[in-house]
């Protein structure tokens, strides 16, 4: 199976100059945890990730924690405002690891484990032509094994009970 086969190809992207306030609302309202950072061109750039939001905060707690003392959590959450009107360029990783569309997915997703990211984009040269995420490449590989053992056209009953669940006797 081929990236290609996988991958999302309409992708949300951040700009190096949109403010983190924009960009942390795509990814709330959007459940997603990361954007590919593109030039005007459509040249990717970068990456900015809840990750990098979050870790803008933290260089006041690891202080705290080398002087052993107790960080002001509160006073921390307070300058997530602060936080919420820098830029893009201001917080997003520049190192991009990126995969092809030809390339198989169990490369993509070793590249992924290998550098500790759950989403990869992809990109012919600096292009971005879309995005992989490692539960794209779950549900892809549950679906062509599910699919190989049981038929296409096969669906099994969830055995999975939810919260909202009731078991019948």
């Amino acid at each position: 199976m081929l990236v290609k086969d996988v991958m999302t190809k309409t992708v949300k992207t951040a700009r190096p100059k949109t403010r983190i306030r924009d960009v942390a609302i795509v990814m709330c309202f959007n459940r997603i945890s990361g954007l590919p950072v593109v030039e005007e061109d459509g040249s990717l750039v970068g990456v900015i990730s809840e990750k990098d939001v979050l870790r803008a905060m933290y260089p006041k707690v690891d202080e705290a924690l080398r002087l052993a003392q107790t960080p002001h959590f509160e006073e921390l959450e307070s300058e997530y405002r602060d936080v919420l009107n820098l830029h893009v360029e201001d917080l997003m990783s520049h190192r991009v690891f990126t995969v092809a569309p030809g390339d198989a997915i169990l490369r993509a997703v070793s590249v992924m484990f290998a550098h500790k990211i759950r989403r990869i984009p992809v990109a012919v040269g600096n292009k971005l032509e879309g995005i992989l995420s490692i539960g794209d490449v779950h549900k892809a590989i549950f679906k062509e094994t599910f699919d190989r053992e049981f038929g296409e056209n096969v669906r099994p009953e969830s055995s999975l009970e939810g919260p909202s669940s009731q078991m019948v006797s």
